[in-house]
Parts: structure tokens; sequence; C-alpha cells
């Protein structure tokens, strides 16, 4: 495939650094492609770029460096210290490549000028590259839950909107998923925040004729929520109860502490565990902020359910995992997917790709297996 454009909207962060010194290593070959499902042989003929024609760039409004982040994380355990050394200057030259955000806090015009310095900023990048196309994915961190407005329904009334000084019609995800597609860029949703999941930005989507994913990367608790519970379902065992707790160090800790944030990561893994199960169930779930644990997450999950003759029995499992290191191969393997959907025409909510997300757009599989037969399906068609 031509060479093809990554850009990560939270381009600093802990997933981004780590998918992008992953990247690196990969190109090297001083790291195997664990995690990453599109270096899978059922995927070996479906015509993605390789890993050395994806070229990184970013947006993001903080300014430790990209080596400094790596760095940080070595320390934290998520990537070893011999893989920081060995990219480091690959690091600086992707440095070089990210561009300051925007956030409604700092920023001095319309939510219409942001759009268009951001539109802009991704233009040049594809254009210094000589790219075919630029894959937007937005890693940043998880929006409060933003109020449905009027404009949001209609792209003309969006638009005037942006243009009018002192109004906040969209949230910052939604700046960036608006400036990709004027940008003629696919764009995917690693996180649970609005982005592209308005009717207005889906009518730009159509009008573009570009395809877009997300949302809501499934890296951990709810994975194994996905593979679990179809077994519950299939083998005619009635689940009464799903509760879990997630302790969060890092980044995501502080950020998911505040009850406004947490809002959309709780409503995204709670609609995915009703479908998969058929219907509500009682299935409380907390996130805590546990500053200790660093960059490592811990779940912990107590399923209650019925058997014959109304026996009750339970399961509680444990998942401990590096967030960053599970989420990481997924951003590179989305980026892949989604240049080769534009690469073959495709346009809308790229369905088939429900397998890497809690909230899938244009979807309502939620089980595991079945959205891994409809991936190779998908990308056999390719």
């Amino acid at each position: 495939m031509a060479p093809t454009g990554l850009w990560l909207i939270g381009a600093r962060g802990s997933v981004a650094t780590t998918a992008i010194t992953g990247l690196f290593a990969l190109r090297s070959g001083i790291a195997a492609p664990a995690g990453c499902v599109s270096a899978l042989r059922e995927f070996a003929d479906a015509g993605l770029p390789e890993w050395d024609e994806l070229h990184v760039g970013g947006h993001d409004i903080v300014d430790t460096s990209l080596d400094k982040r790596a760095e940080l994380l070595a320390e934290s355990g998520v990537i070893p210290h011999r893989v920081v050394e060995a990219v480091r200057p690959a690091l600086s030259d992707v440095e070089s490549q990210i561009r300051y955000g925007y956030h409604p806090a700092t920023h001095a015009g319309t939510q219409a000028e942001a759009a268009q310095k951001l539109a802009a900023d991704i233009t040049a990048f594809a254009r210094q590259y000589d790219l075919a196309r630029v894959v937007v994915v937005n890693v940043s961190s998880t929006e409060p839950v933003f109020p449905a407005l009027p404009e949001h329904d209609d792209l003309a009334a969006l638009e005037a909107a942006m243009a009018v000084p002192g109004r906040t019609v969209l949230p910052p995800s939604s700046v960036a998923a608006y400036a990709a597609l004027r940008a003629g860029c696919p764009f995917v949703d690693f996180t649970p925040s609005r982005g592209v999941r308005l009717p207005a930005l889906e009518e730009l989507a159509r009008q573009r004729r570009l395809p877009y994913a997300g949302s809501d990367g499934k890296t951990g608790e709810t994975l194994v929520r996905s593979t679990l519970a179809p077994m519950f379902t299939t083998r005619g065992l009635a689940v009464r109860s799903w509760a879990g707790t997630n302790l969060l160090g890092g980044g995501d800790g502080m950020t998911l502490a505040d009850a406004e944030h947490a809002g959309s990561k709780l409503a995204s893994k709670g609609r995915g565990l009703a479908t998969l199960l058929g219907g509500e169930v009682t299935a409380p779930l907390h996130i805590d902020n546990v500053p200790d644990l660093g960059e490592q997450k811990i779940a912990w999950d107590h399923v209650s359910f019925e058997g014959f003759l109304g026996t009750r029995m339970s399961m509680q499992f444990t998942w401990t995992g590096y967030d960053s290191s599970l989420a990481a191969p997924l951003v590179l393997d989305l980026a892949r997917f989604t240049a080769a959907a534009h690469a073959a025409g495709q346009e809308g909510p790229l369905a088939s790709l429900a397998f890497f997300f809690k909230d899938p757009v244009g979807t309502a599989e939620h089980r595991l297996a079945e959205q891994f037969s409809e991936l190779v399906r998908w990308a056999a068609a390719l």
C-alpha cells in the first residue's frame, strides 16, 4: 500500500507514546507483534499498510516530549528501557510532527477557526510525506459527557454555530473529528468521548465519502466480559448480577476519578454487557483512582448466576494489566484496517471493526467470537 499517515489526537499520552514506540520497535525487528491483531495470519492477504509505510504525527495540548514520556513509561514497566534507547532518534522525528491541539480554555477564536487550524496541520503533514491518506485516531483523555444540542442534528446549523464567537457547540473530540473529516481523513475514536457520533458529523462523513470507527477501545475487563457473557447465555444460565470494580493509576485514574469524566466510560461498559446478556441486569460498576498503581490497571468482577433447579452459583475473576500495552497494538491495528477500508472506497461506520470496541458504531454485536469472524470475513473481501 502507498505511504499512510497515522495522526494521533493526544499524541504525547501514554497510549500514543506506547504505540509510536512499538511501531518503531516493530520496524527495526527488536520486538515481535504481540497483541497486534492485524499481524495474525488471517489478515496476511488483506492489503494492509506495512509497518514501515506508516508515518506518525499528531496533536496534543501538553508539552512533555515523546522521549521523556517514553522514559516515564519505561520506569513504570510499560516499555523496556532497551526499546526506548533503540528508538529514541525516531521518537524525536515524530516529536517534530506534533502540533498544539485544541482546548476550549486556551483557544481564543471560534471553534470553526480551531477546526480549520487542526485540518491544516493534518493536510500539511500529508503533503510533507506525500501520503496517500491519513487515518486520524483519537487517544486523548476521556471527556465529560457533553450535552446534546439542536445544532448536532444538522451540519449546516452546526457549522454556523461553530463560527459564532464564544460558542462552544462541540466538545474537543468532536472538533477533532470535524477537522479530520474536513481534511478528507478517516476518523477512529478509541475513547468513549462524543467524537464523530453526532448526526451532523455522520452527515459530513457521508458527504466526504469517508469511513469512521469507534468507540472506546476494548482492552481489558470488557474484553473478558465479551468472551464470558456468551458462555452463560448459550448454556441457558441466567445471570442475576455482574458487579465490577476497576482500580486505575496514572493519568486515566486521575481523569476517571472525576464523576463527570467517568460517566461516558461507565455508560459504554454498561451498554455492552446488557446487550451480551440479552437484557438489563444488575451490574454496578465502580472506577477508583489508586495512584500507587501507576500505569497498571486491575479489574475485579463477581458474577452471580442461576442454574438447573434454581441453584445459585457464582464466578469471580481478576484482570491485571498495563492499559497502554494492551491498547497500543490495537491503535496500530485500527490505523492499518481503516487505511485499507479507505483505499477500498468504503465509507460510513466500519461496523466490522466492532471487535476492537466496547461500544461499536454501526452494529449491536458484542460477542467477541462473532466479532472476530466478521472482521476476518470483511478483511478477506478488501
